[in-house]
């Protein structure tokens, strides 16, 4: 790809265009990665990342992480927060799945123990967790009871037994982000969605067992804290989120934004995928409160699913989920917005945070971070492509530079339809099988769609997380079995 000739290199991983690159830039554009992930982004990310940076009160830069690439408005992969005072909020720099995440649950086995089971464990969380385009859910609740859902989120899951109360505790938010209001959702959003709680979807949504390697622990202690405290230890890792219901929230008010961005407050964008509303305005809040409950409904799914999956777990092997150490490590978001305080220019000043396709890496001793990962840095999960592994980072000091976010991904670096024509599902599944690693899929188009090669390296994204001192690797997990939507 063309890296702007504009671009500086303020150092072997911090990039920046400076506001001179496009007229009405209000900020400079950075870009976390290394010369060789520069050069892997396509010219779009650095196009949409000069158009973030024109937002009305956009504080100090427009970000991209080292896993960016092309997206909906924002490049996936962006960051930027907005003065809560005088900013916008924009669905664009959140996405259509709102909360879009990670969850990671550790058990007390290791590869040998289960190295037989792994082609039923697959089988079975296939068949109990529904995968693909519209899939829908084992839990059976009215449109009313879902309306509580998405304003409670993963405590109404564990309140009906789909849970333990320290789930809770160890996911961000504590699994609900207060000010949910569901009379700001359209009722389309919620027939789209009440019927797909504990479904995984299609696309990059994935569940695998996973494998900590001795030699792939770059901090044995930290690891151990985290939960990672054996050779060969099985993990279980899982991608998804809003489902339709996200979907759909984003699209109604991005719809609402582009009647009155303009006519009513003014506001002009170069990319009307950046359509946005002033924070404080009626619309702004409405799509606040919406957004939240999306984010709740993303909680509660990843919360039902953990619950299948220890189900899953005690039946093949026959133990209690408590016996097999199924705790959960931790769970992310990554597409969404939140009013949190940074210290700007030595002050301490409320913003909202951006971040699309970007996890949150609070550092050690900072306020939200559960209580038991006070002084190691909030667990930060980076997602790699099936063929390749997945990362537990932690969160650092240094994130602050980047208002405490960091990577959430390996990042694309083809298209799907692109990945469709060069790989054969069915061929690849075959090759996948050869190499230890058993995949259960929904689709041999999806399949193919998700090929390693059709990403960039998640050993080079997370190092080059460490090295712009954003967050740090702890430990790298290899993929053994796997459930693709």
């Amino acid at each position: 790809m063309a890296v702007p000739a504009e671009i500086k290199k303020n150092s072997e991983t911090v990039w920046e265009l400076p506001v001179t690159f496009r007229k009405g830039m209000r900020v400079p554009a950075r870009i976390y990665a290394t010369e060789k992930l520069l050069k892997e982004m396509d010219d779009t990310v650095f196009e949409q990342a000069a158009n973030v940076a024109k937002l009305p009160g956009i504080l100090k830069y427009s970000y991209c992480m080292p896993d960016g690439h092309w997206g909906y408005g924002f490049p996936i992969g962006g960051v930027a927060a907005m003065d809560a005072e005088t900013g916008v909020i924009s669905p664009g720099g959140i996405g259509f799945d709102i909360n879009c995440g990670m969850r990671l649950v550790a058990t007390n086995l290791t590869h040998d123990q289960i190295r037989s089971h792994v082609t039923e464990l697959v089988d079975r969380l296939f068949r109990q967790i529904p995968c693909g385009v519209g899939g829908k859910g084992f839990v059976k609740i009215s449109k009313n009871e879902f309306k509580r859902v998405v304003e409670q989120g993963a405590p109404w899951c564990v309140a009906q037994g789909y849970g333990w109360q320290e789930d809770l505790e160890r996911t961000e938010e504590g699994g609900c982000m207060a000010g949910a209001d569901v009379s700001k959702v359209s009722e389309h959003a919620i027939e789209r969605g009440f019927h797909q709680l504990g479904t995984l979807g299609s696309g990059n949504h994935y569940l695998e067992i996973q494998v900590a390697k001795p030699e792939n622990i770059f901090d044995k202690d930290l690891a151990a804290q985290f939960g990672i405290t054996k050779p060969d230890q099985i993990v279980v890792m899982f991608h998804c989120g809003s489902r339709g219901f996200g979907h759909q929230v984003a699209t109604d008010y991005l719809q609402i934004f582009l009647k009155v961005m303009r006519s009513k407050y003014g506001l002009e964008v170069e990319d009307r995928e950046l359509a946005c509303a002033p924070f404080h305005s009626p619309e702004g809040q409405d799509y606040f409160k919406a957004m939240k409950c999306a984010v709740n409904m993303a909680f509660a799914n990843r919360q039902v699913i953990l619950h299948r999956i220890r189900e899953v777990f005690a039946e093949v092997l026959g133990k209690t989920p408590q016996e097999l150490g199924m705790h959960q490590i931790y769970d992310v978001a990554h597409n969404i917005a939140k009013l949190e305080e940074h210290v700007i220019d030595g002050k301490k000043r409320k913003v909202l945070v951006h971040r699309k396709g970007s996890t949150r890496a609070f550092g050690p001793g900072m306020e939200g971070i559960p209580g038991i990962y006070r002084k190691t840095g909030q667990p930060v999960i980076i997602g790699g492509s099936m063929e390749t592994g997945s990362y537990l980072l932690a969160g650092v000091e240094g994130s602050k530079e980047t208002f405490c976010s960091t990577a959430h991904g390996s990042g694309r670096t083809m298209s799907r339809r692109k990945a469709r024509e060069m790989f054969q599902g069915r061929k690849l599944q075959d090759d996948m099988r050869k190499r230890g690693i058993y995949v259960h899929t929904a689709s041999y188009a999806g399949l193919a769609e998700e090929a390693g090669s059709a990403y960039k390296s998640i050993d080079d994204v997370t190092a080059a997380t460490e090295m712009a001192g954003i967050s740090r690797r702890v430990a790298r997990f290899v993929p053994i079995g796997n459930v693709k939507g």
